[in-house]
């Protein structure tokens, strides 16, 4: 028997989702607008850091389809660097409190129907859902040193120079370490750490981890196949500490897909039947 989701149904997130996007002064990106909604909505630890998938919380899972539902409303635009902002349409049903989640689910339910029939269980964030459990799958059963070699060319392809994979044993919790130089002029030294992770990384693996790091190393990035908590992120970035960067599961992906390392994007056409079947009532001259 499915065990039960502790997660508020995708309903639930349609209000916080336009009024996190409000106080951020009418856009935002997707992190800065869970931030915010987890302020606005208040949820318990557990229900945060519960796991959808290896590289997905159910609460970011739900908040995707959140926002493709309030996109295809029209409440919510996303431009092309992924930053979501809010429409004419979705500051108005913010003002009158005029929202209503069954209309707003029913609009993209109907419009999929119209287009494949009866299939519609898609969510445009998570279209490439397949070719994205694949890689999950891989990153997650390659070994420890193939994994750090991949970090290693991603880094480099990042703007990383001298990036150097460290021993597999005795390494005191750094996998590698590189260079990064900003405008050509500031650099900094940097020490990375990866964990091949089915679920969360907590705030103990990064302080573990700050704790590794020498003198020397101006910046640690941690490295996840999983995801990490909210503690972990407060942590990563707590005032008086060394910033630890962080990348989780779903952004990993998203750098290997935009450099292309292992992953080639393959492009298709959708036929438009409409327009063939209009030339078909065309009369004959």
């Amino acid at each position: 028997m499915t065990k039960k989701k502790l997660c508020p149904p995708v309903n639930d997130f349609f209000k916080p989702t336009l009024e996190a996007l409000d106080m951020l002064g009418g856009s935002g990106s997707t992190d800065e607008i869970y931030e915010k909604i987890l302020t606005i909505v208040n949820l318990p630890e557990e229900v945060i850091n519960e796991m959808h998938s290896f590289t997905l919380t159910e609460v970011e899972y739900r908040l995707m389809w959140t926002r493709t539902y309030l996109k295809n409303y029209g409440a919510i635009e996303n431009t092309k660097r992924g930053i979501w902002v809010l429409s004419p349409k979705g500051a108005k049903m913010l003002k009158t409190g005029d929202i209503r989640p069954q209309e707003i689910t029913k609009t993209l339910i109907n419009k999929k129907k119209n287009e494949n029939g009866n299939k519609s269980d898609s969510c445009e964030e998570l279209q490439s859902k397949s070719w994205r459990e694949q890689i999950t799958d891989i990153l997650c059963n390659i070994n420890p040193y193939a994994f750090e070699r991949l970090a290693q060319r991603l880094l480099r392809e990042c703007g990383f120079s001298d990036v150097e994979v460290t021993k597999k044993s005795g390494d005191g919790g750094i996998d590698g370490t590189g260079k990064l130089r900003i405008n050509g002029i500031f650099s900094f030294n940097v020490a990375f750490q990866c964990k091949r992770y089915k679920g969360n990384v907590g705030a103990a693996q990064i302080r573990d981890f700050r704790g590794s790091l020498g003198t020397n190393i101006e910046k640690g990035v941690l490295i996840t196949t999983g995801t990490f908590t909210r503690e972990a992120k407060v942590e990563a970035s707590s005032e008086g500490k060394r910033i630890i960067d962080l990348m989780d599961g779903e952004e990993l992906i998203n750098k290997l897909a935009e450099y292309g390392i292992g992953l080639t994007e393959v492009k298709s056409y959708e036929v438009d039947e409409e327009f063939f079947n209009s030339l078909n009532d065309t009369d004959l001259q």
